[in-house]
């Protein structure tokens, strides 16, 4: 008779999962690693620590198995938990959408501190819930920004477009996790093309679009490369080519002294800060992420 296989219990679990991760070249092994077994027990981690001899159940020591496989060969972390943090929030995440990161976070900052510091010199009260606002988020994705700044400013109606249909569908359903659904209208859209379809004008418009240049994706992480989408990804051939027709359309729907705030890729600045020249744009100034990189680029609509 074949002998049993010894119970697998969490200590052990983890430690070969650490190694084995960690040989396959896996970023934040020991991070992924307890998600994945999290996830698979649907435990959080204080419970993972506070019971380390615990025996995993054959089902879940399976799909604990078959995910560290998986991410091992490549996919992210996020695909296979199907979730990801941001801004305080749990998302939804799927191949068809960018998964959040927590430097578009300085996005939804950029664009609160520049309302807020408009609403005070106006002699406005100092609470600020976005009463009237009409937003437009470009490029929306998973709605992560979207949904950041419903739940930041409950007063005001926001507008998210993509050009993806599949990734619109996971924004809604972010939408409705978030209880903001009845604030967002959802629009499948070129950048603000079907703007027949849009508010004349808009107070703000934010927008986290594609920046990566194909002539990077050889460096890039092969969880970006190879799972991320395409469209979501590369803004052409050197990766700011987007920037001239969306700034472009911004002046044309941006009310007088509304805001546009965009993430910048890397090495965007240079070729994005020349298109919000006087005498169209005011109160230029770029804003730097935590490691010194300029991340986020805003301007007032003259």
């Amino acid at each position: 008779m074949k002998p049993q296989a010894a119970p697998l219990i969490v200590r052990s679990a983890l430690r070969a999962a650490f190694a084995q991760l960690r040989a396959a070249g896996v970023p934040s092994h020991t991070f992924a690693s307890e998600l994945l077994l999290m996830h698979a027990l649907g435990r959080d981690r204080t419970w993972l620590y506070a019971h380390p001899e615990e025996v995993i159940p054959d089902s879940e020591a399976h799909l604990f198995t078959s995910l560290l496989a998986r991410r091992a060969a490549g996919e992210p972390t996020q695909h296979l938990t199907g979730k990801q943090e941001f801004w305080g929030l749990e998302f939804e995440v799927t191949p068809d959408v960018l998964i959040p990161r927590p430097e578009t976070e300085h996005v939804i900052e950029v664009a609160l501190d520049r309302l807020a510091g408009r609403e005070i010199r106006t002699g406005c009260k100092q609470t600020f819930s976005g009463e009237g606002l009409q937003i437009a988020d470009i490029g929306t994705g998973s709605g992560c920004i979207a949904v950041a700044l419903a739940k930041e400013l409950p007063g005001a109606t926001i507008y998210a477009t993509d050009i993806s249909s599949a990734a619109l569908a996971v924004a809604r359903r972010n939408a409705t996790r978030q209880s903001v659904y009845d604030q967002i209208h959802f629009l499948e859209s070129n950048l603000l093309d079907e703007a027949s379809h849009l508010p004349l004008f808009f107070d703000l418009i934010v927008s986290n679009p594609p920046y990566i240049g194909r002539r990077e994706a050889a460096t890039l992480m092969r969880e970006v490369r190879d799972h991320e989408p395409e469209i979501a990804l590369y803004g052409g051939e050197e990766g700011y080519e987007l920037y001239a027709e969306l700034i472009a359309q911004s002046a044309t729907h941006l009310r007088a002294s509304g805001l546009l705030v965009l993430e910048l890729g890397h090495n965007s600045l240079p070729a994005v800060q020349p298109l919000l020249d006087a005498p169209l744009w005011t109160g230029v100034g770029a804003t730097n992420d935590l490691a010194g990189t300029p991340r986020v680029i805003a301007a007032v609509r003259a």
